[in-house]
């Protein structure tokens, strides 16, 4: 007998099969509520830890924006520092817009400037931590905004748009991350740029709206009525102002009246009070018919001044009496500064989210991210403005927004003493968490930190307390951000910041034992480059060495060649072979893809550089068959390969189209088929390792590289000769 026969049969007391039924509906019910509580809003789950909580973090959308803005003012006030941290919709916007370990300085800021100019942010983490010394710990708030660029301005024609990467939406749906919420129900919000643009179009279009004997009546005023329905309704009309207007000055009361121009018509003029004046309320009229009535009014009658007044659905049409022509002037100064303040209201309530970014900008908090240099690009260009052209630019601005930054992906790696506690392990969020918060990082194998030097963090959130609290949710940016001030909190610690000797709150951001850190950040984690938010110069000591191997390549970027448009086919090994033919074996240093259409070639010799530009265009001129036996013909082959310099490939970077291919990219952006070599702008050594570090190793999707052997020296190249899959990157980033 099968299991489900058991139930029917004769050998089962009813009592137990009654058991047995229930305990199967007490299972089924646990089912449906945890695919419940996989669909809804995401909580925390309870960690292995006794202390640990399973209330949810604040989730915070257009609903409950505005009461969480007012506690997180609070909290940001009283915090000793916030952790930020941001979701987005993709990284690159084309594989060759990756960054690379030959990216100049300069290119790599107009790579992630690209990003965050293409991309959007869904998500913004904001935990304010703040030290309590009765309690001998930190308590955190975490939030998890959902964001959103919604036109909320009436009237705005103005639309968004941004990229999405498939590999970053599926990042984002593989840890659950919930598109209608973010769609449906995530604030918006306005830069500081776009509120000013916002304000002034607004406050123009008002000032054309006020319809005394301006604009309207310029256009109506010699306007001659020639449809009968038209000279009937006017008429009609102008007496039913004159009998209010006469009955206004013979009953100075102002008594309520209500006409009707028609029987059973919903057309009303109703007698109200605007502003202290007597004034006819039009209601049921078309358009047309108003604009009828505006030249009634402005034909016949001196004293009564017709007013558009906007309402909070629809606009109020208004014949209001003025005694005078002072009065007239000051009525329609009134409205003007109504409809101002209205138009003000209107871009304050459009502000939406940028009201947090402006609350942390204000308090000159120390802001705490991990690997966070896009981060900050995209805070900047969603809710400050524009990115400027160069890093130089955006630096000095950034800087007078946020003084004071920490990027926790510097800091362990720069640190001597966090590098000695990571043992060289991978730095990425999660593993760091894992290891300097295995307190709270519950149930993730740790390697056992003694328990003397954990700082406590404990988790608040409403009402709600917990010490050792864990979600367990990564790449939700609330957690995120969360984890990352639990980082940070930690590693000053075991940089020698004593929390414990401080009665109150701690000023990190002038402590001397995170100087050396403070405004420093990862420009680009490929090649370990670090800008110094100060300066805005690359930090050139050792800091940026820590953490990367020491097998590098020196790159001069006066001795290289940016050539695209070859025949697909050819392999970099072909390309070397054909270039050590003409300019001897030890001629090229490295080969370099950038995609399957384009490569950098640096030659041993800077005089090689302009030896190959004249040959090729000597070869390309020439049709005998001789040029055809030459070996750089097969790289030649087609008439389509295109030469330049680095300069070249900063302007085709600085351009806002992103082409799949940079051959394409190179065309939209008008670089001519036979671009000449010009002389660089900035001649700049600088040692580059081909070779993946292990600090390279904590991403989750790298592309991977391809080393081609040569005679002397070796030659490298960058995968994407044989299959290009550019969203990798993008989990990268989401990864840090």
């Amino acid at each position: 007998m099968n299991s489900s026969s058991k139930f029917y049969g004769t050998k089962i007391p009813v009592v137990r099969m009654l058991v047995v039924m229930k305990n199967l509906f007490t299972i089924r019910a646990f089912h449906k509520s945890l695919i419940s509580l996989s669909s809804s809003t995401r909580h925390f789950c309870c960690s292995s830890s006794s202390s640990a909580s399973t209330f949810a973090i604040k989730n915070v959308t257009k609903s409950n924006f505005e009461s969480a803005l007012n506690d997180l003012r609070l909290y940001v006030k009283d915090a000793d520092f916030v952790a930020v941290d941001l979701e987005m919709t993709g990284v690159t916007s084309a594989p060759w817009r990756e960054s690379f370990e030959l990216d100049r300085f300069d290119i790599q800021y107009l790579k992630v400037k690209d990003s965050a100019e293409k991309f959007a942010a869904v998500q913004f983490g904001v935990c304010p931590f703040r030290w309590e010394p009765h309690r001998q710990s930190f308590v955190a708030h975490p939030h998890n905004f959902y964001i959103f660029p919604r036109q909320e301005i009436k009237g705005d024609d103005t639309s968004y748009e941004f990229l999405c990467q498939t590999t970053s939406i599926n990042f984002l749906a593989k840890y659950q991350f919930d598109f209608n919420l973010c769609i449906r129900e995530g604030v918006s919000y306005l830069s500081r740029s776009q509120e000013k643009e916002a304000l002034g179009r607004l406050n123009a279009r008002y000032k054309d709206r006020l319809l005394d004997s301006s604009s309207c009546w310029r256009e109506g005023v010699d306007t001659k009525l020639v449809r009968v329905a038209d000279i009937l309704f006017s008429e009609r009309l102008k007496n039913k102002i004159a009998e209010w207007h006469d009955g206004l000055l013979g009953d100075r009361n102002g008594a309520s009246q209500t006409w009707k121009t028609s029987n059973d018509s919903k057309q009303q003029l109703k007698t109200i009070f605007f502003k202290m004046r007597p004034a006819l309320d039009l209601t049921g009229f078309t358009s047309h018919q108003l604009r009828l009535i505006q030249l009634v009014v402005k034909n016949h009658f001196e004293d009564l001044v017709y007013a558009c007044v906007a309402g909070e659905s629809s606009s109020q049409q208004l014949i209001v009496y003025t005694d005078s022509a002072s009065g007239r002037d000051l009525l329609m100064k009134e409205l003007k500064d109504c409809l101002c303040k209205e138009a003000e209201m209107k871009i304050k309530a459009a502000i939406g989210f940028r009201h947090v970014i402006d609350l942390l900008s204000s308090e000159k908090k120390l802001i705490v991210g991990h690997n966070s240099f896009l981060d900050i690009a995209h805070i900047y260009r969603k809710f400050i403005g524009p990115l400027p052209s160069t890093a130089k630019e955006y630096v000095i601005s950034i800087q007078k927004f946020f003084p004071y930054i920490v990027d926790t992906k510097v800091l362990l790696n720069a640190s001597t003493v966090c590098q000695k506690i990571s043992k060289k392990s991978s730095t990425s969020l999660s593993k760091a968490f894992a290891l300097l918060c295995p307190q709270i990082a519950s149930g993730v194998k740790t390697s056992g930190l003694a328990d003397k030097r954990l700082v406590k963090v404990e988790v608040q959130v409403d009402n709600k307390r917990s010490l050792n609290w864990n979600s367990g949710a990564k790449h939700e940016a609330g957690y995120d951000a969360f984890m990352t001030g639990c980082v940070f909190a930690q590693a000053c610690s075991h940089l020698g910041v004593d929390f414990t000797l401080n009665p109150s709150s701690v000023d990190l951001s002038h402590h001397e034992k995170l100087q050396e850190y403070i405004n420093l950040l990862y420009l680009s984690w490929i090649n370990g480059d670090i800008i110094d938010l100060k300066t805005g110069e690359r930090k050139t000591d050792s800091i940026c060495s820590k953490g990367f191997k020491a097998h590098h390549s020196k790159i001069l970027f006066s001795n290289t060649v940016l050539l695209w448009g070859f025949p697909a086919k050819l392999k970099a090994s072909e390309i070397r072979e054909c270039f050590c033919k003409v300019f001897g074996s030890s001629s090229i240093t490295f080969i370099y893809h950038l995609d399957k259409t384009a490569v950098f070639i640096q030659f041993s010799k800077e005089e090689l550089v302009s030896d190959f530009l004249v040959l090729k265009e000597t070869l390309e001129r020439s049709n005998d068959p001789i040029s055809v036996l030459h070996p750089l013909s097969k790289v030649l082959q087609g008439g389509r390969t295109r030469a330049a310099s680095y300069e070249v490939y900063k302007q085709i970077c600085s351009s806002t189209i992103s082409k799949v291919f940079f051959a394409d990219q190179a065309e939209a952006v008008g670089i001519e088929w036979n671009a000449k070599l010009s002389k660089p702008v900035l001649e700049v050594e600088r040692q580059v390792d081909f070779e993946a570090s292990e600090n390279q190793l904590d991403t989750d999707a790298r592309n991977e590289t391809e080393i081609v052997s040569g005679i002397d020296p070796p030659l490298y190249m960058h995968s994407p000769t044989d299959e290009l899959d550019s969203l990798c990157p993008a989990e990268a980033q989401m990864s840090k």
